[in-house]
């Protein structure tokens, strides 16, 4: 057992990890899960497991090949899940998703039976899930996969509005720097919060997010359960800063784009253009409060032909100027109008 003086002689870790990851898993959700353990778990970045344990398990001891081709080494084999306090699954790509083997899901399932928490980071909940251990529980996904989910996971409870769901002994998370703030969860309940808040420091990450913190880039005032519209709003997402046609995201999805419209109106009183125009607008008006980007930078971001264009169209929908609202004391007086017309005379 390693010692060391201000932490004391012969410490048993607070906090015991193994973890599981599947093929083609994401790194960059494991590798900052892994960092915050490492950091909190001694002085400074010294990385010794003295208040923090962690380990790599697998059934046969292959080298495991991440999405990116980066192999990690398996260090332990399964054997009793009980020496961890919680056992994580570490998701890999949507696409290339094959369930746990037999031997995977029977420690999971002893886990569970003994009272492990288990933790699902990425697409790690999916195969929970897969396994029959979500049954009953929120899980926590990202946006980006919604549209996946509804089509493929019959029966799981997904939270695309957080970055992690705790529910009871059942944890996930989005993935990417989210799998960070679930760790520093873990740290901050059985380290402390100054070695929680430490590890994401050095990391160049700001203080720790509740699990309520929305994820970045859900268009959270187009709420629906229509399939069709959660396809295309995902879609527009992923185009904000090269907007394409209504007719293209309906190609993509299979549908016609009259279907696609006729899905928008019924679902959300809108046309598919004047809902995409909002999201690009809701972003803009995000960054414009919360980055120190340029307007003429945001503009690109968003989708605009220039920083006029973006103007015109942010004053028509909340009542001011871009630069106005980065001052407060001189904001315009005319009141912000609540919503663009969805007419032929669409302007986006």
């Amino acid at each position: 057992m390693l010692t060391n003086t201000k932490f004391g002689n012969q410490n048993t870790p607070r906090l015991t990890v193994g973890f599981i990851l599947a093929n083609r898993f994401t790194l960059c959700a494991f590798a900052n899960f892994v960092d915050v353990l490492r950091l909190a778990a001694d002085e400074g970045d010294r990385s010794r497991p003295i208040l923090c344990n962690w380990t790599v398990l697998s059934e046969r001891m292959d080298p495991i090949t991440s999405s990116s081709g980066i192999t990690v080494q398996p260090k332990e084999r399964l054997g009793d899940p009980r020496r961890f306090n919680y056992i994580v699954v570490v998701g890999g790509l949507m696409a290339e998703e094959p369930n746990l083997s037999p031997a995977y899901q029977k420690f999971l399932h002893e886990a569970a039976a003994a009272g492990v928490p288990l933790v699902g980071v990425c697409t790690g909940a999916f195969l929970l899930h897969e396994a029959g251990l979500l049954d009953g529980y929120r899980c926590c996904i990202s946006w980006f996969h919604h549209s996946e989910v509804v089509d493929q996971f019959e029966g799981l409870d997904p939270v695309t509005e957080q970055i992690f769901v705790v529910d009871r002994d059942r944890l996930t998370c989005s993935g990417g720097v989210s799998s960070a703030h679930l760790a520093a969860y873990l740290v901050d309940k059985h380290v402390g919060r100054a070695q929680a808040n430490k590890s994401l420091h050095i990391m160049i990450i700001d203080d720790a997010l509740q699990a309520e913190k929305p994820q970045p880039g859900i268009p959270l005032d187009l709420k629906t359960q229509d399939t069709i519209v959660q396809r295309a709003l995902l879609i527009m997402q992923q185009n904000i800063d090269m907007p394409i046609s209504v007719q293209e995201i309906a190609r993509r999805m299979g549908n016609s784009k009259r279907q696609v419209e006729r899905h928008f109106r019924i679902s959300l009183d809108t046309s598919p253009q004047v809902a995409f125009l909002n999201i690009r607008l809701d972003l803009a008006h995000h960054l414009i409060e919360k980055s120190q980007k340029s307007v003429a930078q945001i503009a690109v971001d968003c989708g605009f032909c220039d920083s006029s264009h973006l103007s015109r169209m942010f004053r028509r929908r909340y009542g001011c100027t871009p630069q106005a609202l980065r001052r407060p004391s001189t904001l315009e007086p005319e009141l912000a109008v609540s919503n663009l017309r969805s007419d032929a005379t669409f302007d986006g």
